[in-house]
């Protein structure tokens, strides 16, 4: 299996792959959320910041700090001149570190500048946003340390917030890792339940030949749960085989079969633990929706100078 088909299979989005106009949209959600009670069937009489609002104050200049709490991959920075946009004129960020880039306790990630009042109603929803992202950018970072640095890449999932999940794989890359299929849309993917839907669970070839017809330019990838689906899977030219919730004896045993006559994959049940195991094998890659789903938000506050 060629090189040139790996590099292919392989995406890291970058801010400038981001489209801007849909995270504007996000963002106008949860400040609305904050502001105007979005979501809700009945939203406020009056709406607004009352926090805010009940302090009588000159309107000003005035900086504050993002700063780190703890150890952390930083992601999601270049929002935050998206987000001031939304609460007011003349704020802005001043960005002092790059993304992905790891910082300790006391960092200071930005210094934002403006009315504070817009600052203060903007905290909430700056914090969530960059909380989030860089705490998968955090789990992302170890998780790719505990696999080290040989052949095998680690991928992500499709398991991630809806409507969320550019950003999120984003902030994977941002933490090391690699981007598996970005949606439906950009690789043909056999699992179990495709199959059934053919009405016979053994048709691997058929379904390949099937796909290969429907989408000739976008690579096939075919999920195997068992050994003896290996060899019906390369014979009708699968680009990628996925071995799902393999041992790491029968990860091997697969790896010895398949001989780099398809590009291979492992993974279900992939855990930090487990990695540094099959890092060793020649796998191509290993991908887990644990960098999304079981990520934890990191500590970063906005601190006010003295």
């Amino acid at each position: 299996m060629s090189a040139a088909l790996s590099e292919a299979l392989l995406h890291r989005l970058t801010w400038d792959d981001l489209d801007l106009v849909h995270l504007r949209k996000l963002v106008a959600m949860a400040r609305d959320e904050d502001l105007a009670g979005l979501g809700l069937r009945k939203p406020p009489v009056t709406p607004g910041d009352h926090s805010t609002g009940c302090l009588t104050t000159t309107p000003r200049l005035a900086d504050a700090n993002v700063v780190a709490r703890e150890e952390l991959i930083a992601c999601g920075l270049p929002l935050l001149s998206l987000i001031l946009s939304t609460y007011g004129e003349g704020c802005r960020a001043q960005l002092h570190v790059r993304e992905g880039a790891r910082v300790r306790p006391g960092d200071t990630l930005a210094t934002l500048t403006g009315d504070p009042r817009h600052l203060l109603s903007a905290e909430r929803v700056i914090l969530n946003f960059l909380q989030r992202l860089s705490g998968i950018a955090t789990l992302t970072g170890r998780y790719v340390t505990a696999l080290g640095e040989g052949r095998t890449r680690l991928l992500d999932t499709r398991k991630t917030t809806p409507g969320y999940r550019m950003l999120e794989k984003y902030a994977v890359a941002c933490g090391g890792g690699w981007n598996h299929r970005l949606g439906l849309f950009d690789r043909v993917m056999l699992k179990d339940n495709h199959l059934a839907l053919l009405g016979s669970g053994e048709d691997l070839a058929g379904a390949i030949t099937a796909a290969r017809r429907h989408a000739p330019k976008l690579p096939v990838e075919v999920e195997v749960d068992r050994l003896e689906q290996i060899p019906p899977g390369l014979a009708a030219g699968a680009d990628v085989i996925l071995l799902d919730n393999f041992s790491i004896a029968d990860t091997q045993t697969a790896i010895d079969l398949i001989k780099g006559c398809a590009l291979t994959e492992a993974s279900g049940g992939i855990t930090i633990e487990s990695l540094p195991a099959l890092a060793g094998l020649g796998l191509d890659f290993v991908s887990t929706g644990a960098l999304v789903h079981q990520s934890t938000w990191v500590d970063i506050g906005l601190d006010w100078p003295a």
